[in-house]
């Protein structure tokens, strides 16, 4: 982060909730240049070519002092044969979701909706 100002982390939380990236852990780790002074490890659901957490990553870049991407996977394939299905996004979240808000806003700064 920028500073050691209050509300910091939540700005750095900020970035990934409002685009629905979920958030499995997160981890502090002093830095060892000031009593205070944090490094955060944040592990995030989702790949970097994924659009949300493209935006993420570059709202972090903008509010934090340094961002180091140490990698991201491929998604899991699921086997519907073998019972298996992913956790739902919870409702507003989904890239259905966000896609159909982004036509939304599409529409209406081309004067489609009044």
């Amino acid at each position: 982060m920028r500073s050691s100002r209050v509300g910091a982390l939540l700005s750095v939380l900020m970035e990934l909730a409002v685009r629905g990236v979920n958030l499995t852990r997160i981890e502090s780790r002093p830095t060892g240049e000031a009593l205070g002074r944090y490094v955060f490890f944040l592990d995030c659901t989702g790949h970097v070519a994924d659009v949300r957490l493209g935006e993420a990553l570059q709202g972090l870049r903008r509010v934090c002092a340094d961002v180091r991407f140490l990698g991201s996977y491929p998604r899991h394939r699921w086997a519907e044969t073998a019972g298996e299905r992913p956790v739902p996004a919870p409702a507003g979240l989904s890239d259905v979701d966000y896609a159909d808000a982004a036509a939304w806003l599409t529409r209406l700064r081309t004067g489609e909706l009044t």
